[in-house]
C-alpha cells in the first residue's frame, strides 16, 4: 500500500477580531496539535493575507489565512494482520468494535500495531490519499473500548466528517465513575482546552472550546455510579475531563482520577453509534456490549 504524499492547503477566513493567529488556527483546525501549528507558523507555512505572520499576530475580521500542510513525515503505515471485530461494513466504511489497548492511528514513536495498520490489512484497496491516518474520522483513546467508524474512500470520509461536524452522529458511552452522582441526569456544559499547567492533559478552561456532555444514571452501586453518557461534542478526553471536573472521576482513569483496585484501565466503553450511510442516507444504529473486563469490574462492585 502506497499513499501519494501531497501538500494540503487549508484556507480560513477570520470571523472575529483580536484573536491571536495561533489560537485561531488551533480552534478552527482541531485535527492539528498546538505544537504542530507553532511549527508550521515558525517555518512560514501559515500566511495572513498572503504574508508570512507570527503566531502572536492579532487577526481582523475578514483576514484570509492559509495553512500549508506539508507531506507527512511519518512513515506510510503498513498493513498488519491484527484481529478486528467488525460490526458493520459496506463499500464506503466499516465500524470496528475496538479493544482497549489498541491505539487508533500511528504517531511519532508509535508507527505500528495500530487500528490503521489493521484496517490497511483488511482493506488493501483503501482509497484515502495523503494521510498517515487513512480513514479515521473520529477517535477513541487507546484504553477506551468500543465502536469507531473508519471510512474507505475520500467521499465517505468527507460525508462522515461533515456529519460529525454538524453533530448529527450520535455517540453514547457506558461509564463508571467514583461517587454517588446526583442528580440522576444532567448536561455538563464546560469549555475544554489544554491544561495550562500540564500540557499533556486537557482541562476545563474558560477560553477553551465549547463542550457538552449529557449523562443519565443507569444505576447507583455503593460508592460508584454507572452512567449512560452522550457527547454532543468530541473534545479530547471530554468525558474524562468533564466528569472529573464535577467531582466524579472515571474509575481507573489515572490521568484525571486515580488508580482503581477493580480495573487497570479507564471504564469508558463506546456502546452506541447512530449515523447516516454516505451512500444512501439511511440512518443506522449500532450497539456494542460491555467487554469482559468491564463486566467483571461491575461484578466485583456487587460483591463488595
Amino acid at each position: 500500500m502506497c499513499y501519494e504524499r501531497m501538500t494540503r492547503n487549508l484556507e480560513l477566513i477570520a470571523n472575529r477580531s483580536g484573536v491571536r493567529l495561533d489560537k485561531y488556527v488551533a480552534e478552527d483546525c482541531p485535527e492539528l496539535s498546538r505544537s504542530y501549528i507553532q511549527k508550521l507558523i515558525g517555518n512560514g507555512h501559515v500566511t495572513v493575507n498572503n504574508c508570512a505572520a507570527k503566531g502572536s499576530l492579532k487577526l481582523n475580521v475578514g483576514d484570509r489565512i492559509v495553512v500549508v500542510i506539508p507531506p507527512p513525515t511519518l512513515s506510510t503505515p503498513l498493513p498488519e494482520e491484527i484481529p478486528l471485530t467488525i460490526v458493520y461494513e459496506d463499500n464506503d466504511l466499516l465500524v470496528v468494535d475496538k479493544t482497549a489497548g489498541l491505539t487508533v492511528h500511528p504517531a511519532p514513536g508509535h508507527s505500528s500495531h495500530t487500528l490503521v495498520n489493521a484496517v490497511l490489512a483488511h482493506c488493501p484497496d483503501l482509497e484515502i490519499n495523503g494521510s498517515v491516518r487513512p480513514g479515521i474520522v473520529h477517535r477513541l483513546d487507546k484504553n477506551t473500548s468500543g465502536l469507531i467508524i473508519v471510512a474507505k474512500n475520500d467521499a465517505a470520509h468527507r460525508d462522515l466528517s461533515d456529519q460529525i461536524k454538524t453533530r448529527s452522529v450520535i455517540k453514547r458511552y457506558m461509564v463508571l465513575v467514583e461517587g454517588c452522582l446526583s442528580p440522576d441526569s444532567g448536561i455538563i456544559d464546560a469549555p475544554i482546552d489544554r491544561d495550562p499547567s500540564h500540557r499533556k492533559r486537557m482541562a476545563v478552561v474558560s477560553e477553551g472550546r465549547e463542550a457538552f456532555t449529557q449523562y443519565q444514571v443507569i444505576k447507583h452501586m455503593g460508592n460508584y455510579t454507572f452512567l449512560d453518557v452522550t457527547i454532543k461534542t468530541g473534545r479530547t478526553h471530554q468525558i474524562r475531563v468533564h466528569l472529573s471536573a464535577i467531582g466524579f472521576p472515571v474509575v481507573g482513569d489515572e490521568v484525571y482520577g486515580r488508580k482503581s483496585p477493580i480495573l487497570n484501565r479507564q471504564f469508558v466503553h463506546a456502546c452506541y453509534l447512530g449515523f447516516r450511510l454516505p451512500s444512501s442516507g439511511e440512518y443506522i444504529e449500532l450497539h456494542s456490549d460491555l467487554p469482559v473486563d468491564l463486566k467483571e469490574a461491575l461484578e466485583s462492585i456487587s460483591l463488595l
